[in-house]
């Protein structure tokens, strides 16, 4: 017998689904005919969601571009935490751009909404402090730390849009490892100390 829900996790569940909805027409509705274009009516005929509903989501159009950008901003994050601390470069990078190609709608319209212009410097502030907390700085490297971290999130974004104007000319994996090779690897080795290899499991000696 299936468990019963709360009306608040009903609530939380119709909530859930709004958002859902306006995200995917705000994202379809921007890469149509651009976000300066796209009116609350269209958002909420594109979603098929009442006029007034979206007012008890968010204040105007801005609101849910921020909205979606935090939603991203989670996401990288739990990407980026570790990504200082891994033995890897290539494979990050790879991990990173994976992302950005099974959610390339989204990175098209956050990066190149004007709106955006105001929210990105949201992402470089919190994903740089993330990255700063995972690293061992080199107490005599010629980069700061946080300007090194901020480097690795712009660098990013940067490539990120480079890839999308062109229609992904190469592929995930092999935009990591460019990735890897231009800013991993160079950024890590001036300001980062580079992680221990983890130690393998040695097999018992026999007597």
């Amino acid at each position: 017998m299936e468990p019963s829900r709360t009306p608040k996790t009903r609530l939380d569940r119709r909530i859930h689904r709004t958002r859902r909805l306006l995200t995917q027409a705000l994202i379809d509705l921007t890469l149509a005919k651009g976000y300066e274009a796209v009116s609350i009516r269209d958002l909420t005929e594109r979603a098929d969601v009442g006029y007034a509903t979206f007012f008890r989501h968010y204040k105007d159009k801005d609101a849910l571009l921020a909205d979606v950008l935090e939603q991203l901003i989670e996401e990288l994050l739990a990407l980026l935490q570790p990504l200082a601390a891994e033995a890897h470069p290539a494979r990050i990078g790879t991990l990173v751009f994976k992302h950005a190609d099974q959610n390339s709608a989204l990175y098209q319209v956050l990066l190149s909404s004007p709106a955006s212009g105001a929210l990105l410097p949201r992402l470089y502030e919190l994903a740089t402090e993330a990255a700063l907390a995972t690293v061992r700085v080199k107490p005599d490297s010629p980069v700061p730390a946080e300007l090194a971290a901020h480097h690795l999130i712009a660098s990013f974004l940067a490539l990120i849009q480079w890839w999308l104007q062109r229609h992904k000319p190469y592929p995930p994996e092999q935009m990591g490892r460019i990735y890897a090779e231009l800013v991993l690897k160079p950024t890590q080795a001036l300001a980062f100390v580079n992680p221990s290899p983890k130690p393998t499991a040695r097999t018992p000696r026999q007597n």
